[in-house]
């Protein structure tokens, strides 16, 4: 229902909007503008469907393989502790959890390609022990605001923009980014837990959630003590390093037990493209929605109410300009590193400005695209309270990452 209503909202304040700058303002251009950009974004919608098609296929495929050779089960067996109590209605060693798993794993390396598929066959196989089809179950609501906290451990694309962009250090933003991407996944879990009372001070979670806190600690040690180049190259060549031995780990099991690895592959791959057309309208719809919203200028007057109000308290402003990012994240992933682009060229990508939409573009991952394809892909229409969590995420990574920001770069 939240989606429901966010949905009609960007269409009746565009149109709102739209009326203001044609009748007072004379803009002749904005009707168009925003009509262009309904056919623009339908396309876009489309186009990264069928980006997604090949994709799919692979990952897919070598989810059968690993289902097949039993590495799906040993993923879920170590991790099965941890997600037994933050997933109760799954039941215990299925093999969603290794699905999850691997999910999360791609997006900690930075890995979003390998990371989408992968959160595809999670969300089917927790639609299967969903008793209500059409409604997101807990279990689904927890998984979903988990990936949209974007909890990431090499931001190897946001390294590679700035890189492009003349930043001196292009790594500087990658202890920021990690410390604000904890900050937002653990806002997710929370406001999730809270919902469905789910005890985060039980033992067993706080010894799990202990252990990630201290392996992150190691890696800012790690890391901090490395200059920018090395910090490129360790982070690469781990990232990839770590992909291709599960891909090599997961054939190899499904040989070694005289599976026919090859068949498998096939049969797993062909889900890959029924699942890609499937999430065609979803993805349009949310889309459409969010190129009218930009298009009308309702974004540009959220910025300068902002600037305007935030100067009236006598507060340093400078952290304004990367706010029209951190908003658009949530709705559009193309369109939030857009802006980020445009404002590193406009500032330099080492300005403070430079440096923080780094920050907060590299700490959360876009809500409204994910929930649109996850859910799209097994039809979910009630999606309950995983807007609002997912929110909560990304409006906790936006305020960690304006502090963290002055706290590094002044």
């Amino acid at each position: 229902m939240v989606l429901n209503y966010i949905w009609i909202a960007f269409f009746l304040i565009a149109f709102v909007v739209g009326l203001i700058r044609l009748i007072f303002l004379g803009d002749a251009e904005v009707f168009p503008n925003m009509v262009s950009a309904t056919f623009d974004m339908a396309k876009t919608g489309f186009e990264i469907s069928l980006g997604l098609t090949g994709v799919l296929t692979l990952w897919l495929g070598l989810m059968k393989i690993g289902e097949a050779g039993g590495m799906i089960r040993i993923l879920a067996k170590l991790i099965g502790p941890l997600f037994h109590r933050l997933f109760p209605e799954v039941p215990a060693g299925h093999p969603v959890f290794g699905s999850i798993l691997m999910n999360f794993s791609a997006n900690m390396l930075g890995l979003d390609n390998a990371a989408t598929p992968l959160g595809l066959k999670a969300m089917e196989e927790l639609q299967e022990l969903n008793p209500t089809p059409e409604t997101a179950s807990n279990a689904q609501i927890m998984f979903l605001v988990l990936n949209t906290s974007g909890l990431t451990l090499i931001p190897i694309s946001i390294m590679t923009y700035r890189a492009e962009l003349g930043a001196a250090n292009p790594a500087d933003i990658f202890i920021p980014i990690l410390l604000t991407t904890f900050f937002s996944t653990m806002a997710g879990l929370i406001a999730v837990s809270l919902y469905q009372r789910i005890n985060l001070f039980h033992p067993v979670v706080l010894a799990y959630l202990g252990g990630l806190s201290l392996f992150i600690a190691g890696i800012i040690w790690y890391f901090a003590t490395l200059d920018s180049g090395a910090i490129n190259r360790v982070s690469t060549i781990v990232g990839n390093l770590i992909l291709f031995t599960i891909i090599a780990a997961f054939i190899g099991l499904a040989w070694r037990k005289g599976i026919n690895v090859y068949d498998t592959f096939i049969e797993g791959a062909k889900e890959g493209f029924q699942v890609a057309v499937k999430i065609i309208p979803y993805l349009v719809a949310v889309l459409v929605a969010i190129g009218v919203f930009r298009a009308c200028g309702a974004l540009d007057y959220i910025q300068n109410g902002l600037a305007a109000f935030f100067g009236s308290l006598g507060v340093d402003t400078r952290f304004v300009a990367a706010l029209p990012t951190a908003l658009m994240k949530p709705l559009s992933g193309s369109g939030a590193r857009g802006l980020m682009v445009d404002l590193m060229q406009a500032e330099g990508a080492d300005s403070f400005a430079g440096r923080l939409v780094s920050t907060i573009q590299g700490a959360t991952d876009t809500t409204f695209y994910i929930l649109a394809v996850y859910f799209g892909s097994v039809n979910i229409r009630n999606t309950r309270y995983a807007v609002t969590c997912g929110l909560i995420a990304d409006f906790a990574a936006i305020i960690s990452g304006i502090f963290i920001a002055y706290l590094f770069f002044g």
